[in-house]
């Protein structure tokens, strides 16, 4: 979950992109370990490719089996959609990624891991909050926010219903249960939840439109320690530096970590798999006996794999949400509790979805001509920070679902057919960090 707007403006932009499947031919590449020169080729037993909270998670927890890793990121750090900035001036640090954490043993453990406190998180301020219409930059008249706890127990009496949505995976029962079909705006009539909507939806961000998404993924995104979380408090680390976690992870696993590097060929068999990556240094070869694919299984995302067709298949069906995240300074806006976007006009008051960089901006100076924030003044607002954190929130349709996907998604494990390469990531559990690596752990403890 990402905090309201404190002392730097945070401005979380959602907005939804369906990502057209691509497919591009693989460079000719050896896989011949004559060819490279012996430093440049890597043997471990098992490769981890993406390094984010998953695949941190697997190569920490592999280390700790005694087993050798190499972990293949894109980006040039750890932790995926964890991202913490450091103000050059005061050396504060501000997380405007993930903020939050449910209270469950598997995110406790984990940063006991690393001698990491965690405390309860308190946002509560003595500041004003304003509601605000983006679209215009002028404020909601009239608008106060429902009290959620009479759609929280409605909404908490279906959960119990389902109580395989509390497992890590995506372990379905078939039939589905129809109502895990019907779209949430269906569901939130059904079952009279209407008052907890616009919570879930500040909290359920990256989905695009809510109320047109099969009823499955806002109740496993929004699930019973979500739940919990909301009514007892959800946890975030004592020092207010969630990207410590990744820094001293990273640390640890030293040169096992190829950060800037991409996958641009692989061979897998039964066996065993190679990989050549590209890295700053030039290619290497990388030969592992297993391989965990933690990374978001795109189409475009695996280019260069030999994906079987069974993988073809179901990759080819994803589609994907968006979510950025971002620091601005010099907003003109003075230090206020928060600014949250408020339809005037829209079913449940939830905001329309928005553009990124330029929309941003564009609604800063919004805010400070129509909003009538006292002490707004004449500036040109500058990104400190920004991330993407996209695709987000892979995703199939009701007929997908109902038709089997995640029994066919889930037997691509290993023996399953993908031949030495297990899966893991949101797109097997769901966006949060506990439930990631609770599924991980399933994976690493049965290579």
């Amino acid at each position: 979950m990402k905090p309201s707007i404190r002392q730097t403006l945070l401005f979380l932009a959602t907005c939804l992109a369906t990502l057209p499947p691509l497919t591009h031919a693989a460079p000719a590449v050896s896989f011949d370990t004559a060819s490279y020169s012996p430093s440049f080729i890597i043997k471990r037993d098992v490769v981890v490719l993406g390094g984010g909270a998953s695949g941190t998670y697997a190569a920490i927890a592999l280390r700790d089996r005694k087993k050798s890793v190499a972990v293949i990121e894109k980006q040039d750090y750890l932790g995926g959609h964890t991202n913490t900035y450091t103000d050059p001036a005061s050396g504060k640090k501000i997380d405007y990624g993930v903020v939050l954490y449910e209270d469950i043993d598997i995110v406790k453990k984990f940063f006991a891991r690393f001698d990491i406190p965690l405390t309860v998180a308190n946002f509560s301020s003595q500041l004003t909050p304003y509601r605000v219409d983006f679209r215009t930059g002028k404020q909601v008249a009239g608008y106060t926010p429902a009290d959620p706890t009479a759609g929280f127990g409605a909404y908490g009496a279906q959960l119990a219903k389902y109580a395989f949505l509390n497992e890590p995976g995506y372990d379905l029962p078939n039939p589905v249960p129809d109502d895990l079909l019907i779209p949430f705006g269906d569901f939130i009539k059904k079952y009279k939840i209407d008052s907890a909507v616009f919570t879930i939806n500040e909290y359920a961000q990256g989905f695009g439109n809510l109320l047109e998404i099969p009823s499955l993924y806002v109740l496993r995104y929004f699930g019973t320690s979500t739940l919990a979380g909301f009514q007892a408090g959800f946890l975030t680390t004592a020092r207010g530096n969630n990207g410590e976690l990744y820094e001293k992870a990273s640390k640890e696993l030293g040169g096992d970590v190829f950060l800037s590097s991409t996958v641009i060929a692989t061979l897998r068999t039964n066996n065993g798999v190679k990989l050549v990556i590209q890295t700053p240094q030039g290619l290497k070869l990388v030969i592992a006996s297993k391989l965990i694919i933690s990374a978001p299984p795109l189409v475009s995302n695996l280019a260069g794999f030999d994906l079987s067709t069974q993988e073809r298949s179901l990759f080819q069906q994803w589609v994907t949400g968006a979510y950025y995240t971002s620091l601005v300074s010099d907003t003109g806006i003075p230090d206020i509790d928060s600014i949250t976007n408020v339809g005037a006009d829209t079913p449940y008051n939830l905001p329309p979805d928005a553009a990124v960089k330029s929309a941003i901006v564009a609604t800063i100076n919004r805010i400070k001509t129509a909003s009538g924030i006292p002490g707004t003044t004449p500036s040109t607002p500058k990104f400190v920070a920004f991330n993407s954190h996209t695709p987000y929130e892979l995703r199939v349709s009701s007929d997908a679902i109902k038709g089997g996907f995640y029994a066919q998604l889930n037997a691509l494990q290993g023996a399953g057919g993908a031949k030495s390469t297990f899966y893991t990531g949101a797109a097997f559990a769901r966006h949060g960090s506990g439930d990631v690596w609770a599924f991980t752990e399933g994976i690493v403890a049965g290579l």
